[in-house]
């Protein structure tokens, strides 16, 4: 049957029950306009596909294609495309998979014929030949005829084959599509996973090359974005135990308790499945559903299917089609004009019988409702058309306002399809590299008012960003009665911060809970594994990430440390003192008594042993490291041994005179003291050298003391030759305490003895209290006690040894004579008598 539309009427000739149209280029059409698939299953047997069940969407998708080239044909559409050239359709029922390769076989021969008739000067009939194939409809229908087609490079546009297989120009060179690629299909499932945080789903499939390749495709991605899925089900198409199958599928959902299903199938599939999943109650559930089913009518009229749960889906961005409604109205009336004109005659003319007995007429008889979900796919085999019409635009140079009047090879058309790119309404028409259109989905959601169905737009994915777009509001889920919250999907719940999972099964989802040690943490990309702290930072127990440590030392602003500063100020101020008194009266009795130069020398080392306690301060450093032990302990020293020496001198002088071995006379007169005090200090001054010199201390992080702080410190403070120091200066310094208190009966201008032993008692007492407090603690407070000992320690020797005789030397000037100092010696001597 040939249609023209005149005056925007339809004009109707009977020609091969209106399953072809003569043109100057012919254009091949599969669509389902039957289904045959179940008259003989299993078997690779073509049926008569008008025995089969009339297919309503399938002939929408026809009726589209007609519809498009009326447009092209007559200049009604968007431009003029083909000004002086008619578009010719032949069309083929593909009922079933054996009718879509009968169908491509058929073709071919016509091909093969049509090229071994010469073309005649002046033909403008090239419709002999299929310049290009719409169709066919299922990715299991397309394998074949991508193959063979692609083998002569006749161009064939699917407008619902989405396999991402066929995008492989190696296998498929002249396939394309006006539909997206499951693989942009599988990423917006995997996206909406995501972001509802369902990790525990159930996975279902139809058994067809649509099903199993989706399946595999999400299966292989979902353990990346961590997915699990714990049951995997192909729904059987045939065989005996088909409907057991079903029934033991959903069976293996409920022993799973997954609370999200995605089910990638098609709807004729889906169909048979459903029907068992009510059967078994099944309530409760999120369906993530595909674009084939999620917006068929056919999988939302199955009664029961409102108590299965919320159903979300993919579906292919919602089109309109501007009088595309109208036109099948009027294809219905021009069908009951037909049939009054055949007045019930046998139909059937000339043509291939077997690949053609559809009768259109028939079928446009039964005034199919034309639904959303057939508008969607049909504005697809529109854009097939046009991209077709585009390309020969191109071929045959008709932007100059007429067609060139030559033949158009298929692969030349190809070679131009690549290259179109056009708009219809607001949709972008092209082919990248792969022969895939741009790709946008909705995201639907099915709304029920009770029994009554309706879908609802709830958000968008685009496959160019990964971007997908849902407002939750919109989505009305299946426990909105209680508090419409996204239902959860998980195997186990989420570990609290801190926590690192121990698996407790084969999938990742499942894990119990087990709290981070300290000094560890939880890295989020490795949940199972609690991760060692840098050697510079902490962590408490249950933590997710390391803390700096805290550095602890002696700031040179710290309160603290500034108080100290000034406890230093005022020893050196009064060792300085000390000193510019003593040698302004060097050669007065007391300062005689006291030692003479021998007090100079202590108070220099007193001095030195008061700046010591400057390295103390700060981060420390390579000289401060080497300066601060050695330099306190060999000044202290030098200072004790002139103590020692000058209390070993009055104790003999006044106690043991006449007992004294001659040995004595020799070794005070022939220097003996200063030698005695310079072999002591000599001594000190070898341990430490050779210590530092063996090995020497360095700046040192103590990391073990505290678990979150780091103790800044030098390396040796504790070691042999340390301890040899301590030990050596302590014999010295209990050596000085004896010789002082035996002199404590002494004459009262030689009678320091009291006051240096109480200074000895003092400074030992204050080391003592610092050695204990540094085996407990090492903060900043044990650095000030250790610089507080220092300095306590070279005031105690200040206030004991020196401030009695400044005294006198200032305030008591009287006393500070020669005959004051005999007339004690008589008395102390007439006291012994």
């Amino acid at each position: 049957m040939m249609v023209q539309i005149t005056d925007g009427e339809l004009d109707y000739t009977s020609q091969g029950q209106g399953m072809q149209l003569q043109g100057n280029f012919s254009i091949t059409g599969m669509f389902p306009l039957h289904n045959n698939d179940e008259l003989s299953p299993g078997l690779p047997a073509l049926g008569s596909c008008n025995e089969g069940t009339p297919n309503k969407h399938g002939f929408h998708l026809m009726q589209a294609m007609r519809f498009a080239m009326e447009e092209i044909n007559n200049g009604s559409g968007p431009l003029p495309l083909l000004p002086g050239v008619k578009l010719g359709y032949q069309m083929y029922d593909i009922c079933s998979l054996p009718a879509s390769i009968l169908a491509t076989v058929d073709l071919l021969e016509q091909q093969n014929q049509s090229t071994s008739i010469p073309e005649t000067e002046g033909d403008t009939d090239y419709s002999k030949t299929a310049l290009a194939v719409i169709g066919p409809d299922s990715s299991s229908k397309s394998f074949t005829p991508a193959s063979l087609l692609g083998a002569y490079l006749i161009p064939q546009i699917s407008y619902e084959a989405s396999n991402e297989m066929l995008s492989n120009k190696m296998l498929y060179p002249a396939f394309l599509r006006t539909i997206p690629s499951d693989k942009n299909q599988v990423s917006a499932m995997i996206q909406l996973l995501i972001r509802y945080k369902w990790t525990w789903i159930a996975l279902l499939g139809s058994d067809n090359a649509y099903g199993l390749s989706g399946m595999r495709s999400l299966s292989q991605q979902a353990p990346r974005h961590g997915i699990c899925i714990a049951y995997q089900g192909i729904i059987p198409s045939f065989g005996p135990d088909k409907i057991q199958t079903m029934r033991n599928m959903v069976d293996n959902i409920l022993k799973t308790k997954v609370n999200t299903i995605v089910v990638f199938s098609s709807k004729s599939k889906l169909s048979g499945f459903f029907p068992f999943v009510i059967e078994r109650n099944v309530t409760g559930k999120v369906w993530v559903g595909t674009e084939d089913w999620s917006v068929a009518t056919l999988i939302s009229g199955i009664p029961g299917i409102h108590t299965v749960g919320t159903v979300i889906g993919v579906s292919i961005k919602s089109a309109s089609l501007s009088g595309f409604e109208d036109f099948e109205k009027k294809v219905f009336q021009a069908s009951l004009q037909q049939s009054a004109m055949q007045n019930g005659s046998d139909t059937m003319s000339g043509g291939n019988d077997c690949l053609q007995s559809t009768d259109l007429y028939s079928l446009a008889k039964k005034n199919f409702l034309l639904e959303e979900y057939d508008i969607t796919s049909s504005f697809n085999v529109y854009k097939a058309v046009y991209a077709v019409a585009y390309a020969l635009h191109q071929a045959l140079n008709c932007d100059s306002g007429e067609c060139q009047r030559r033949r158009v090879y298929p692969w030349e058309l190809l070679l131009w399809l690549k290259q179109v790119r056009f708009s219809l309404g607001n949709t972008s028409v092209y082919f990248d590299e792969n022969g895939d259109p741009y790709s946008e989905y909705d995201i639907v959601s099915w709304v029920w008012r009770q029994t009554v169905w309706s879908l609802r737009v709830v958000g968008s994915f685009r496959a160019d960003s990964f971007t997908l777009t849902v407002d939750d509001d919109q989505i009305e889920w299946h426990n909105r009665a209680q508090s419409n919250s996204v239902p959860l999907s998980i195997c186990s719940p989420p570990c609290p911060e801190g926590h690192k999972k121990l698996l407790t099964g084969l999938h990742t989802c499942c894990f119990d809970c087990q709290a981070c040690p300290a000094a560890t943490f939880l890295n989020i990309s490795e949940p199972t594994m609690c991760q060692p702290c840098l050697p510079e930072q902490w962590a408490p127990p249950r933590s997710d990430q390391c803390l700096n440590r805290t550095v602890l030392l002696l700031a040179w602003d710290a309160p603290l440390s500034i108080a100290l500063l000034f406890f230093l100020a005022t020893c050196l101020l009064m060792t300085l003192s000390f000193a510019v008194i003593l040698l302004l009266n060097l050669k007065t009795p007391v300062a005689k008594s006291a030692g003479g130069r021998t007090c100079l020398l202590m108070l220099a080392a007193l001095t030195t042993a008061t700046m010591s306690s400057l390295c103390h301060f700060g981060p420390p450093s390579p000289l401060a490291c080497i300066l601060k032990q050695p330099l306190f302990i060999i000044s202290f020293t030098v200072c004790l041994a002139c103590i020692t020496v000058r209390s070993l001198q009055v104790v003999c002088i006044f106690k043991f005179a006449s007992k004294l071995p001659p040995v004595y006379d020799k070794w005070a007169k022939k220097h003996g003291p200063e030698f005695t005090i310079f072999l002591l200090s000599f001594t000190i001054l070898f341990i430490s050298v050779l210590r530092e010199g063996v090995n020497p201390p360095q700046p040192t992080q103590d990391l073990d003391f505290y678990h979150d702080s780091i103790v800044l410190e030098c390396s040796n403070t504790v070691s042999p030759g340390s301890f040899i120091e301590l030990a050596y200066v302590f014999l010295l310094s209990i050596l000085c305490f004896s010789f002082s208190y035996m002199g404590k009966d002494l004459p009262a201008n030689y009678n320091e003895a009291k006051c240096v032993t109480f200074s000895l008692m003092v400074y030992m007492i204050s080391w003592m209290s610092f050695f204990t407090l540094y085996l407990i603690t090492r903060g900043p407070f044990t650095m000030a006690a250790h610089v507080f000992a220092i300095l306590f320690s070279v005031l105690a020797l200040l206030g004991g040894y020196f401030l009695p005789k400044i005294y006198i030397i200032v305030l008591r000037p009287q006393m500070n004579t020669t005959a004051h100092f005999q007339n004690c010696i008589q008395m102390y001597t007439m006291s012994k008598q």
